[in-house]
């Protein structure tokens, strides 16, 4: 992999966009050391500067491009709405700025691939912020399952859904216009688990319901594999499970709810049941940091655990998904 060349001591975190994962995400980088808040900036500069003052942070800004353009931040957290990732991204990086980015990475394959490009051009570092890859219960699940624990996989079964639609319709939720509906905001969950312990499937099914706004709100998915088959499910209709399952030949692994930000897990195999609590740091943001401090610290443009081909292959999930449901944005044509 290419490298940077610039060493880090104290990380300097510029936060885009003060809304309610930006406030998880801040609380979070207190539990990491060597890691500090210097700036925040949003559209309403009060906003800012109310955030500002709630995490220590010594400068607020009311427009983006002046927080990408001042030298208070090294890498900057991308945390508004889904259809702003991709140009804030790139305005980032050219200026200059490391960039971890909250998924989804892009709308579809085409920001996705814009914004990799431009990372490579400016030699920065550039992260999806899917945070879950990054938990100690998922990475020890990921290990189990490639030591043979359970054996070969035959199943997967995960789902992510909260009900959503009494929120304001035009808010990022119910909104086409902001990309809105479940599979960009949480089917992209489930669907990363899949991919993650299975890899990219042969075939797959979707089918979507749909709100009377136009997006989508619940989608169930059948991922074929081999010898596999994954049942996935995202939806805003209802609230679910949210226990994941994964089955090989000599057992299974229960991930425990809220799965994707679990703290433990469940092997059964035959009559044996054994429950393991791996315990988390905070809310869970603490890992993908510090992933992102370790890979800056290294010198490294793009972490091993989550690269930029995961990032691509996981955009690619989604955009087969999307197309197989019949769900597209108005602003895509």
């Amino acid at each position: 992999m290419d490298k940077l060349q610039t060493p880090f001591r104290m990380i300097r975190w510029g936060i885009v966009g003060a809304g309610n994962i930006a406030h998880t995400f801040a609380k979070d980088m207190a539990l990491v050391k060597d890691n500090a808040i210097t700036a925040v900036a949003s559209r309403d500069v009060t906003k800012a500067q109310e955030f500002a003052a709630h995490y220590n942070a010594p400068h607020a800004f009311g427009s983006y491009e002046d927080l990408f353009k001042s030298d208070t931040v090294d890498v900057v957290y991308i945390a508004t709405p889904h259809t702003s990732h991709a140009a804030l991204s790139i305005m980032a990086m050219d200026y200059k700025k490391h960039v971890l980015c909250e998924k989804p990475l892009g709308i579809n394959g085409a920001e996705v691939a814009g914004m990799l490009e431009k990372a490579k051009g400016n030699k920065v570092f550039l992260m999806e912020a899917l945070w879950t890859r990054f938990n100690p219960t998922i990475k020890k699940v990921k290990e189990l399952v490639e030591n043979g624990e359970i054996g070969a996989l035959g199943y997967l079964k995960a789902d992510f859904a909260f009900y959503g639609l009494d929120r304001d319709e035009k808010g990022r939720i119910l909104n086409p216009a902001l990309a809105g509906g479940s599979i960009l905001d949480i089917g992209i969950y489930p669907i990363f688990l899949a991919y993650l312990l299975l890899g990219m499937p042969d075939n797959i099914t979707a089918k979507s319901n749909f709100h009377k706004t136009g997006v989508e709100v619940q989608t169930s998915m059948i991922f074929e594999y081999e010898q596999a088959q994954a049942i996935l499910y995202s939806g805003l209709s209802s609230n679910s499970e949210m226990k994941a399952e994964i089955a090989g030949s000599k057992g299974s692994i229960y991930i425990k709810p809220r799965w994707h930000e679990t703290s433990g897990y469940i092997v059964q195999k035959g009559q044996e049941t054994t429950d393991v609590e791996v315990g988390k740091v905070g809310k869970g943001y603490s890992y993908e940091i510090q992933e992102v401090q370790r890979c800056l610290e290294a010198g490294l443009l793009q972490s091993e655990l989550w690269s930029h081909k995961n990032s691509t292959d996981l955009c690619a999930l989604l955009d087969t998904v999307r197309n197989k449901a019949g769900v597209r944005f108005p602003f895509e044509g």
